[in-house]
């Protein structure tokens, strides 16, 4: 079997859905989902800085993230698991400022996500998972940011449900005390 890469932009301009080429046949797989030619014949230009990986356990949110300067523009792709992954436009002066959009993330299907400077990022694990970030630029700690998980102007619907409720979440002490997106507004208004 063999698919080849698609590319779908969302309405959040900028931002693609993205289903690697895969090829299978009786020794297993293969998986290409970056090709710096094919990127930019779809319109994306994202060239590869920096890679990285994060390795989750069931129950994790990974809140609103970005970075303030040094923007990442990011391509996320889970390997194994299953994530429920929510990008959120945190561009100034678009007319899709505060919107977020939700996919489902799973080592089965592949999808991965073109997530584009001045957006926020994060994703709840609802299997133990890995997740691989191909980032546009390196990351700057001092231009770390985000926004809380649950912040209510946002109103990020998150399936608490499929991790056995909000009780089983598990958040980190930096991801507890991020801003709100009120207060991201004022600093970049």
């Amino acid at each position: 079997m063999i698919k080849k890469i698609n590319f779908e932009e969302l309405d959040l301009k900028g931002a693609f859905k993205i289903q690697p080429f895969y090829a299978t046949d009786e020794r297993g797989g293969f998986v290409k989902d970056y090709n710096i030619d094919m990127f930019k014949s779809n319109g994306i230009e994202h060239e590869l800085k920096e890679v990285f990986y994060t390795i989750s356990k069931r129950g994790v949110v990974r809140a609103t993230h970005f970075q303030l300067v040094k923007q990442q523009a990011k391509l996320v792709r889970c390997i194994s698991g299953h994530v429920y992954d929510v990008i959120v436009d945190l561009r100034p002066d678009s007319p899709t400022l505060g919107q977020w959009r939700g996919f489902d993330l799973t080592g089965e299907n592949q999808v991965e996500l073109y997530i584009p400077q001045y957006f926020g990022h994060g994703y709840l694990v609802l299997e133990d998972s890995v997740v691989s970030y191909k980032c546009g630029e390196v990351f700057y700690g001092e231009g770390d940011s985000g926004i809380m998980y649950n912040d209510l102007d946002i109103n990020i619907k998150w399936p608490f449900e499929k991790i056995g409720g909000i009780e089983n979440l598990i958040i980190s002490d930096k991801d507890k005390n991020l801003m709100s997106f009120k207060e991201y507004i004022k600093r970049v208004k």
